[in-house]
């Protein structure tokens, strides 16, 4: 259930992403300043703590939908389907921890002014 769920969530987080990402790139022919502006406010660190999210849902997403392919695909996924979905979350942390430390690093930097 949980792997359902958390697979349509990361889903629509992901296709809103890329809705914003579209229409803030199209700012640069339209109004170049407004693009700016836009793209001034990603240098916030609340953006980077987004970021940071944006990335565990993209993963999460990723290493789900493989799992759900395999369990399509195979009797034997099918039948280590839980086992499978533990796994997902396991790559997951190990991806995250991965991640989370340098964007850590990068909004302390921010934060900071880059000391």
């Amino acid at each position: 259930m949980w792997s359902w769920v958390l697979h349509r969530i990361t889903g629509i987080a992901i296709f809103f992403f890329l809705l914003v990402h579209v229409l803030d790139t199209a700012l640069i022919r339209v109004a170049p300043d407004a693009y700016d502006a836009v793209i001034g406010t990603y240098k916030n660190p609340i953006m980077g703590v987004g970021e940071i999210a944006l990335v565990g849902a993209i993963v999460y997403h990723a290493f789900n939908g493989l799992r759900i392919i395999l369990v399509d695909l195979s009797r034997w996924a099918a039948k280590y389907e839980r086992q499978l979905w533990w796994g997902v979350i396991g790559l997951w942390v190990v991806t995250m921890l991965g991640f989370v430390p340098r964007q850590l690093m990068v909004i302390v930097a921010e934060i900071t002014g880059g000391h």
